[in-house]
């Protein structure tokens, strides 16, 4: 049973992780995300149903326009992968309880700024709008181990450490950086939303330094940093209580 519910939730993760790849795509350019229906980006041939099957469509073309040949971006297929691996990984690590709706939204939330920061370096109000009233309402419904005044400190301590970052570098990281973790402080609590912000930072490091080295990237490119504080996120929702613990016993 255990295994059939996991290919489920992973189907219905792969299914929306297509629709999270238009949201995020189409809302920084100020597009409906229901009008056009999805077309080729180069040829501008409206898509069929057999074209926009999750990952599956991207490997049976190659990874091509089944109309004109050109190429399809790797972000489609691994925006529906990664999200439906992680909805996996919800059920096996929070299972069948409330708090599981609060994390998949919060999984869906992280998926859509972490395609739309890499694509148009945008984490969009209108976005971080929409989940807010949901994860806050289920965080004071569900407040788990932590207390109230936590989450708020969380949400405020989140946005205020990349304000004072962002003004101190003179506008070295965006505001959009900001609202992100205002929002997530209000699920991980003040801690957690500390732990997320290193974790984020620290990945941001190996992860830029890395790409120099192979001079994927140029000395002083704008780069994204959604995407990392979405991993930091993620793992400190999971195991940030391990990590703070494994430090408070190193420190012992």
């Amino acid at each position: 049973m255990t295994i059939l519910i996991v290919i489920y939730v992973f189907i219905v993760g792969l299914v929306l992780g297509s629709f999270f790849n238009v949201v995020a795509l189409r809302v920084p350019a100020k597009q409906s995300i229901i009008r056009p229906p999805s077309a080729c980006p180069k040829c501008e041939t409206q898509l069929k149903s057999r074209d926009l099957l999750p990952v599956i469509s991207y490997l049976w073309t190659r990874g091509k326009c089944r109309y004109c040949a050109s190429k399809v971006s790797l972000l489609y297929p691994l925006g529906e992968l990664v999200t439906g691996l992680l909805f996996v990984w919800v059920y096996l690590h929070v299972g069948f309880h409330p708090e599981a709706i609060l994390a998949l939204l919060l999984v869906s939330l992280l998926i859509i700024i972490t395609v739309s920061d890499l694509t148009s370096m945008l984490i969009p109000n209108k976005i971080l709008l929409f989940f807010l009233p949901f994860l806050a309402g289920l965080r004071f419904v569900f407040p788990g181990e932590q207390t109230w005044w936590s989450y708020a400190l969380g949400a405020v301590i989140g946005c205020g450490l990349i304000v004072l970052i962002s003004i101190l570098s003179r506008g070295g990281m965006g505001m959009g950086d900001a609202k992100l973790l205002l929002v997530c402080g209000l699920v991980l609590g003040l801690a957690h939303i500390v732990v997320a912000f290193i974790l984020a930072c620290l990945i941001g490091t190996l992860i830029g330094g890395l790409l120099l080295m192979l001079k994927i990237i140029k000395r002083k490119q704008p780069i994204p940093f959604g995407p990392y504080l979405a991993l930091g996120i993620l793992i400190s929702y999971g195991y940030g209580s391990d990590l703070i613990k494994m430090y408070v016993t190193l420190l012992g």
